[in-house]
């Protein structure tokens, strides 16, 4: 690495090809490297490290150990910072990061970010009673903070912080370029996954509770009693994969159901989608609905989404869960049909709204210059 060059620590927790690490890399992959160089700290229970794009950009994979080693990892954090020496550690793992954070200021770490990318659900108890005695800590550490919008912000960091303006906005931008309406690319792929003229269902996160694929295969199964050529298509790998196969089997819409594991074409799963079903128990601000919209794939989301992801307008609706699967099945296949002849770039509704990666890069890049200059005044 060249001496001139800004270190930053991006500590990434348990990388698992979400939608936290995409925004992380789409920001790596478009931010002056000239200028930067990202350390990823991930940890050593991750499923997907992309070791070869990273090193290939310039950048450095170091793992720790996982949280539930905690002072193994507190460890490892402090040896890692003594080292690097960095400027800059930016933690993206929400209430977690006092942990990473800790260590960079004991190893005096000049410039401290704490980054919220989500919030908590009440019924996924034990995770939720960690988040809520780390929650108060979230301040005690960071020298500055920073979140993907208001909803994640208000939740770890608070509404009088946020409301004080001490929140810097780093969206989950995407490459709008990438992210586009392709007619051709639609129907390449939907001949690849031998899906024809069905009406096909996409869905892309990790197999998990938080994104709650079991409601998605019951809206599935009542959908295919009003629409019998019908295709669902769950994109994204998790520890959920194989409760999610039997419950497929017990519904009886196995053969209707494609898990594609982790994808790197998921422009074009966009394009071949009718529409998405996003019925997430609780969510920060999910990449994944600002690439649908890039791509105009119509979306059907669960109230506990923010509606701040409605930017383009007409391509997402929202219902509560409780409204039942005959209505999320109803209101799912009036979304895919009315909008399918009529599906629009979004692009620009969302370089406006601040959710261009180029733009956000730079964005990014120039505030952590001006935490530097601030801090040598």
């Amino acid at each position: 690495m060249s001496n001139d060059k800004i270190r930053v620590v991006q500590v990434v927790g348990r990388m698992n090809g979400g939608g936290v690490e995409s925004t992380i890399m789409s920001h790596f992959r478009f931010i002056d490297r000239d200028r930067f160089h990202f350390d990823f700290v991930a940890n050593a229970d991750s499923t997907h490290i992309p070791y070869a794009e990273i090193e290939e950009l310039g950048g450095t994979v170091h793992t720790v150990h996982p949280y539930r080693s905690f002072g193994k990892y507190n460890q490892d954090c402090m040896q890692l910072f003594e080292e690097l020496h960095p400027l800059i550690v930016h933690a993206n793992v929400n209430a977690l990061s006092v942990f990473p954070l800790h260590a960079a200021k004991q190893e005096h770490v000049p410039i401290r970010i704490a980054h919220s990318h989500s919030t908590a659900s009440p019924k996924e108890v034990a995770k939720t009673v960690v988040k809520d005695v780390l929650r108060p800590c979230s301040r005690m550490f960071p020298t500055h903070l920073a979140a993907c919008g208001e909803l994640s912000a208000r939740w770890l960091f608070g509404n009088a912080t946020v409301d004080s303006g001490r929140v810097k906005m780093i969206r989950n931008a995407v490459d709008l370029e990438r992210f586009s309406v392709d007619e051709d690319m639609r129907w390449r792929i939907r001949e690849e996954l031998g899906v024809g003229d069905a009406f096909v269902i996409g869905q892309i996160g990790r197999l998990c509770y938080q994104k709650n694929q079991e409601f998605s295969l019951r809206v599935f199964a009542e959908l295919l009693k009003i629409h019998k050529n019908a295709v669902l298509v769950l994109v994204g790998g998790g520890d959920e994969r194989k409760q999610l196969e039997q419950e497929a089997r017990s519904l009886g819409v196995f053969d209707r159901v494609k898990f594609l594991g982790i994808r790197k074409d998921v422009p074009a799963l966009y394009n071949a989608f009718d529409v998405m079903i996003f019925p997430s128990r609780y969510e920060g601000l999910p990449v994944s609905l600002i690439e649908a919209q890039a791509c105009g794939c119509p979306s059907l989301i669960s109230d506990a989404v923010t509606k701040e992801v409605q930017i383009v307008p007409g391509m997402i609706e929202s219902l509560p869960l409780n409204a039942g699967v005959t209505m999320w099945a109803k209101t799912l296949l009036a979304l895919g049909l009315r909008t399918r002849d009529a599906r629009s770039a979004g692009g620009r509704f969302l370089k406006n709204a601040g959710y261009d990666i180029r733009d956000s890069s730079k964005d990014l890049g120039d505030w952590y210059e001006s935490l530097i200059q601030n801090i040598a005044k």
